[in-house]
């Protein structure tokens, strides 16, 4: 990404805010902050961000609601900071739409090693138009969208990557591992219940009424898209 990649660091902690700021502008990003939910928002719609840090913990307005917001009207890549590391908080922030997912304490270099990753795998996309169509089921990659039964379904961009990789081999089975390589990239920090989790929404989603496909669990092994 080139110098004019922003990015947006939102955290109540105004020396970790500085501290990332310092990093990411030697790195060459242009990096803007905020200290609060409400300042978050209005700065995200004004400035544009390639990329979001957001903290949990924040004043007026949580960090859980402002990645709601944002999933609203945008894609844009979110990765969670926070001092909390249990189970439920990183499954929250996975089901949000989070991209990634850092605990304080945290090394400043990992972090920015995060950031590259994470912008690598939204902006290094295929321009072509990637869809795949089974009856009842439209998985469109380029504009991400998804349609179950006619109906366009709301769905983070994480959780349609993996069912639009899974599609893409019907019937082939594929362990945690390989769709964490495949999906989120050789260089993801997380650990294969993410992927259990994006399939449990994935499932509920879709649905279980009589479809010829299927996400369909090979126990001991991982998961495949069966198509009957």
């Amino acid at each position: 990404m080139s110098s004019s990649t922003k990015i947006l660091v939102v955290d109540d902690d105004y020396n970790i805010c500085e501290i990332i700021r310092l990093y990411l502008e030697k790195e060459g990003y242009q990096v803007t902050t905020a200290y609060n939910g409400s300042q978050a928002l209005s700065l995200f719609k004004s400035e544009a961000p390639s990329l979001v840090i957001l903290d949990i913990m924040l004043p007026e307005i949580d960090g859980w609601q402002v990645c709601r917001e944002i999933r609203r009207i945008s894609n844009i890549p979110i990765i969670m900071l926070t001092a909390k590391g249990e189970t439920f908080d990183k499954v929250l922030g996975l089901e949000l739409g989070a991209d990634d997912y850092m605990v304080k304490p945290f090394e400043t270099k990992e972090l920015v090693a995060r950031i590259k990753a994470v912008l690598r795998r939204y902006y290094n996309k295929d321009t072509d138009i990637k869809e795949i169509v089974f009856p009842n089921l439209v998985v469109n990659l380029s504009t991400y969208k998804l349609k179950v039964n006619g109906k366009e379904m709301e769905i983070p961009p994480k959780e349609l990557e993996l069912l639009y990789f899974l599609a893409s081999h019907p019937n082939k089975v594929f362990t945690r591992e390989q769709l964490l390589q495949e999906v989120w990239g050789f260089d993801y920090f997380g650990d294969s219940r993410t992927v259990d989790v994006h399939i449990k929404r994935l499932r509920e989603k879709l649905g279980d009424d009589g479809q010829v496909w299927q996400l369909k669990t090979v126990w001991g092994v991982g998961y495949k898209f069966e198509v009957k």
